[in-house]
Order: C-alpha cells, then structure tokens, then sequence
C-alpha cells in the first residue's frame, strides 16, 4: 500500500477533497480526515474505556457518530494525542494513525482495528501530521494500492490547494534548523557538514515506535541503523551527530507532551 497526504489550510476544502477522492473511487475505508479539535459536539458519544499509554498519562478514546460530512458516514474516533490536544480521524484509518500517534483510542475502537487498516502506515511521517494539526490544519491521507494508483490522488488533492507531505516535512525542519544549529555548533560540531545525520536522529527520535522509551529500550535499533548509516557514509562523523540529533529529538517531543499535560 501507498499513503498519499495532503495538508490543508482549511477544513472545509479538506472536507471537499475527501468527496472528490470517493468520486476518484477511492474506498472510504483508504481515506481518513483528520482534524484538530473535538467533532463530538456535532455527534451522540458512545462510550468507551479510556487507555493509558506510556509516559503520557491518562488519554480520552471515544468512537463517535458521523458529524457534518466530515467522515463521510464513517464513525469518527476523538482522542488526546500527546503533544497536540484532542484530535478527530473518520474511519478505521484514521483510528491505526491516533494510535500511532501515541493516543489511547478506547477499548470500542481498539477492539474493531485489525491489521489491514494499518497496513503500508507510515509511521515516520506521524510526526510531520502532528505538526500540521498543531498548527491547525487538517490532514488527508489516502492508501492506494500502488504508485500508479497513487498517483490520480496526489493529482488531485494538489488541484485542491493541499501542500504534499514532503514540503510540510521540509518547512518542518526549515523552522527548527537555526535553533539546532546553534546548539550543535556550541558544542564543536559542524553543522553544514553534519546536519543530514543530526536530521536523521532527531527524526528517528520523532518515529512512533521510538517515543516516550529510554534509551536502553531502543538501542538496539539505534545500533542497527548507525550500523547501516556507517556502512553507507564510511568516515563521516555519523555517529556523534546522529545521537545528538537523536536526543535533541527526544527533548523536542517531550517539551509538547509536558505542555499538553499542563494545559
């Protein structure tokens, strides 16, 4: 599978592009909308049981009713994501990506998510999702079976004023990278030189099943890529730069979480 994204300034025109990705026939449960902010005042609650997920306290899950055209008629799942607040997705979908995300998302949703609907998920692009709902976009993301398929929905949420997950990513990094520099350059790094392994670790840092662990809970997968990254760029300073980055990374999603749990 193939996830294609899309970020949008508005939700309205969000709301639009998933009505002409159905159109596209795309499958309903391929797409998921999501938004920033609790949709359940439009919709009835059904309860569920909250979850507690590592290091972020306790975090709301409900499945809620269809809301406004927002989901399409699919239910829609409100939860707290860490760093972020609460955050509305339509569908299946858009409960694997919550949940990737690090929200607790009720035993009701939880018990209904099976593997397919997380299938091909890109879980280091959560982050940059994040992001954009922080800022107070909303986000599309479609699965296709393939490149070729995948390309008619890029098309299209492009014509529809969506920004491509690759430049949220580049602005992304455009908007810390003064800041790392400085703190990598006080330390005698050379940044203009080091900046592609640094980005590589705060990022890694970033990666869902990376989160809220210590250090000698990932290690072994920190060890296995700075393997990999030193094979590819054999004597380049990879790994002083990546585990700085890597901790710089850690510190920047922790800085979210202790707002969140403060708010």
């Amino acid at each position: 599978m193939r996830a294609v994204t899309g970020v949008f300034l508005s939700k309205a025109d969000a709301i639009k592009s998933v009505e002409k990705l159905r159109a596209l026939n795309v499958a309903a449960d391929k797409i998921t909308l999501l938004t920033p902010g609790d949709e359940r005042k439009e919709a009835s609650l059904v309860s569920t049981e909250a979850a507690e997920a590592p290091g972020i306290g306790k975090a709301l899950g409900a499945v809620v009713g269809a809301a406004g055209g927002l989901s399409g008629g699919s239910m829609l799942v409100a939860a707290m994501v860490p760093g972020i607040g609460m955050v509305t997705a339509a569908g299946m979908l858009g409960v694997a990506i919550l949940g990737a995300a690090g929200a607790a998302v009720g035993a009701a949703a939880g018990s209904s998510l099976d593997n397919s609907a997380s299938e091909g998920l890109p879980e280091d692009e959560i982050f940059v999702y994040e992001d954009a709902l922080r800022k107070g976009r909303s986000v599309i993301i479609a699965f296709a079976e393939n490149s070729s398929a995948a390309e008619p929905i890029r098309e299209a949420l492009k014509l529809a004023g969506a920004e491509a997950i690759d430049d949220a990513r580049h602005k992304w990094w455009i908007g810390l990278r003064s800041a790392e520099q400085e703190h990598y350059s006080v330390g005698g790094g050379n940044f203009s030189a080091d900046e592609k392994f640094y980005r590589l670790g705060f990022e890694d840092a970033l990666h869902s099943r990376m989160r809220c662990k210590e250090f000698d809970q990932v290690s072994a997968d920190m060890d296995s890529r700075l393997e990999d990254l030193q094979k590819q760029y054999p004597g380049e300073n990879v790994a002083e730069a990546y585990t700085q980055g890597y901790q710089r990374g850690r510190e920047y999603y922790q800085r979210f979480c202790d707002q969140t749990k403060a708010a």
